[in-house]
C-alpha cells in the first residue's frame, strides 16, 4: 500500500484541529460565565444532535429504522435509560434486517 506524504499530512492536520476545537472549547468555556440562559442552551445541545442525527433516519430509513426508532422510543419512555434505549433500538434494526422485514 501506497502512502502519500500529502495525504498523510492532510489526516494530520484535520486531526491537529479537531483536537484545538475541543481543547479550545473546554478551555474557554472556564470563562463563561453559567447563566440560565447558557446552562438551558448546554442542557438542549443533546436534544438537538439527536434529532439531528434521527431525523434524516425517520424520514429516509425504511421498516427496520422505523422499528429501530419505535424501540428506542419505546424504551427510553419504559427505562429512562439512554444506554439500553440505544442498545434496543440498534438490536431492532438488525434483527430486522437479519429477517429481510
Amino acid at each position: 500500500m501506497l502512502v502519500r506524504p500529502d495525504v498523510l499530512a492532510a489526516i494530520f492536520a484535520c486531526g491537529v484541529a479537531s483536537y484545538a476545537c475541543r481543547f479550545l472549547g473546554f478551555f474557554l468555556m472556564r470563562y463563561v460565565k453559567i447563566t440560565p440562559p447558557v446552562a438551558a442552551w448546554l442542557h438542549a445541545i443533546p436534544l438537538a444532535l439527536i434529532g439531528a442525527i434521527l431525523g434524516p433516519i425517520a424520514v429516509n430509513g425504511g421498516p427496520p429504522e422505523w422499528t429501530g426508532l419505535a424501540a428506542a422510543i419505546l424504551l427510553m419512555r419504559v427505562t429512562g435509560n439512554q444506554f439500553v434505549a440505544a442498545i434496543g433500538g440498534v438490536t431492532a434494526v438488525a434483527a430486522m434486517r437479519a429477517l429481510a422485514l
